[in-house]
């Protein structure tokens, strides 16, 4: 897990600078809320306004994710005078909340956009909830969360957009039968029937704290499109809870909210929630868990003497009921995203698996052709979009097939075989970032072989997402002299060694169809 995180390839050391930034922006925005004159609950609330500016808007261009973070304030304003509002009607208030889940889930049918505003929109009730917001607190949290958001905006667009000197981030969208719109509406059912089993059993576990189970089936739902994802993630989320509440223990309790140290671990627990997202969840929700409990302890409701709890089978000791209560509300949150998913129109791991595979598998077509293109003299041709689109595809790959390959796994022929289909995958995308590199280079030319090569990949491809998975092995090896056949060598082996793997996963689902 500590290899996943430290060791991880960061191509361009995005997620260094992504983190980098994020702590930055997030200071700059306190900062400001300070120099406003708001009070302690008004630079919270702006220090997590400014981490979702930064953290949440995803659109492939800089366009598009400064538009985003314009509209962010119309979708947060309006749930936070909600959510305040309606503070001492509990009915209504758990009822709205239940419609925002709803609602931030179904936006995602609009793309990152629609994601990114669902998310902010969430949040914003959660942290009213998180800080007991009331009516006569709304003006002081409305004037942070605009300055909090301009703050950030200045940083990431003014200060450092290092995104500008990138090509576009490529974004899939999730595949689903019908399209976009019936995933997004079975995934909003889902999300709503978790939320409503989570906040009932929270709320009798904690009527102060309830929101957290909400929130646990909220984030459980994030970026999950099949119920083996979201066992995973649920898995994942309670592990980095508990973690936290250990390491929080150690830290946050002994602080007693003292503001420079505190400020200081939440600086580095801003810079682990960045830099952790994109390759362990696990990780990421431990640093979520010590900035709340930092959080708590500097608005002075950290108490270690109110309550006594034990992680996991362990003896850990007396600990604070903020701590007893986060993880209690965070396995009832993953229960009722599971239970969701289960029960609640659900789609199988192997059918999303297979959709995710098979837009890999024509990406890696599209590349090759790009590239073979660019070597024949086109200059439009460019290899590189394609390889950036095929990253981001084999990463929901990875989250897709995580369940298949997770040490819980009670199916090793199945777990080996999705081993096996990655490491081939893995070996597709080298091959053709390889051929793409080769194109670049002005000095290459075109040879005829390229276009029998190219032919090969593309009737390769054909088989392998066509159901018809007989492929033949290429028998020729080209010289080092030619590098661009190297790699269309080197990917043709690999796809003809996907047939197996591929082939046997398909007659398996077809047996147990019967």
């Amino acid at each position: 897990m500590l290899k996943r995180v430290f060791v991880a390839p960061d191509p361009g050391r995005v997620r260094l600078r992504f983190a980098a930034r994020g702590v930055l922006g997030i200071g700059f925005a306190v900062l400001v809320s300070g120099l406003a004159g708001h009070t302690l609950v008004g630079m919270v609330t702006g220090g997590l306004a400014a981490l979702l500016a930064l953290f949440t808007v995803t659109d492939a261009t800089v366009r598009g994710q400064a538009v985003t973070t314009a509209l962010l304030p119309l979708a947060g304003l309006p749930v936070l005078a909600a959510a305040a509002e309606l503070h001492d009607q509990p009915v209504a208030r758990d009822l709205t909340f239940l419609a925002v889940v709803g609602a931030g889930v179904y936006a995602r049918r609009w793309g990152p956009r629609g994601h990114s505003l669902g998310v902010f929109a969430f949040m914003t009730y959660f942290v009213a909830q998180f800080l007991h917001a009331t009516p006569g607190r709304l003006p002081e949290l409305y004037a942070a969360l605009l300055l909090s958001v301009a703050s950030a905006a200045a940083v990431r667009f003014g200060l450092w957009c290092y995104e500008r000197r990138m090509p576009p981030a490529a974004v899939p969208a999730p595949p689903g039968g019908r399209g976009l719109a019936r995933v997004t509406t079975r995934q909003a059912v889902q999300a709503t029937a978790g939320a409503g089993f989570a906040l009932v059993v929270g709320q009798v576990i904690s009527g102060e704290r309830w929101y957290w189970a909400v929130g646990a089936t909220w984030w459980i739902f994030v970026n999950t499109t099949s119920r083996g994802e979201t066992l995973v993630r649920g898995f994942r989320r309670v592990m980095g809870t508990v973690l936290g509440i250990a390491l929080g223990f150690l830290v946050a309790v002994p602080l007693q909210g003292a503001h420079l140290p505190t400020a200081v671990l939440l600086a580095a627990c801003v810079f682990g929630i960045f830099y952790s997202a994109a390759v362990s969840y696990t990780w990421m929700m431990l640093c979520v868990t010590v900035l709340a409990e930092l959080l708590y302890g500097l608005l002075g409701v950290l108490e270690p003497a109110l309550l006594a709890v034990r992680l996991a089978e362990t003896a850990v000791g007396a600990v604070g009921a903020v701590l007893a209560v986060l993880l209690a509300e965070t396995a009832v949150g993953a229960v009722g995203a599971v239970l969701a998913v289960l029960l609640v129109l659900p789609v199988t791991t192997h059918a999303i698996t297979d959709a995710w595979i098979q837009r890999a598998l024509r990406c890696v077509h599209s590349a090759t052709a790009e590239a073979a293109a660019r070597l024949a003299g086109d200059e439009s041709a460019d290899p590189a979009q394609r390889v950036a689109e095929l990253e981001q595809l084999l990463a929901r790959v990875r989250l897709s097939v995580a369940p298949l390959v997770h040490p819980l796994n009670p199916l090793p022929a199945r777990k080996r075989r999705a081993r096996h289909v990655l490491s081939l995958l893995d070996d597709c995308a080298r091959e053709v970032r390889g051929l793409a590199a080769v194109a670049a280079d002005p000095e290459a030319s075109h040879d005829a072989r390229l276009a029998a090569a190219c032919w090969r990949v593309e009737s390769a491809v054909e088989a392998l997402t066509g159901g018809n998975a007989a492929i033949t092995a290429p028998t020729d090896r080209p010289t080092a002299m030619d590098p661009a056949l190297a790699h269309l060598h080197s990917l043709e082996q690999a796809l003809s060694e996907l047939a197996h793997p591929l082939r046997t996963a398909s007659e398996r689902r077809m047996v147990a169809a019967e």
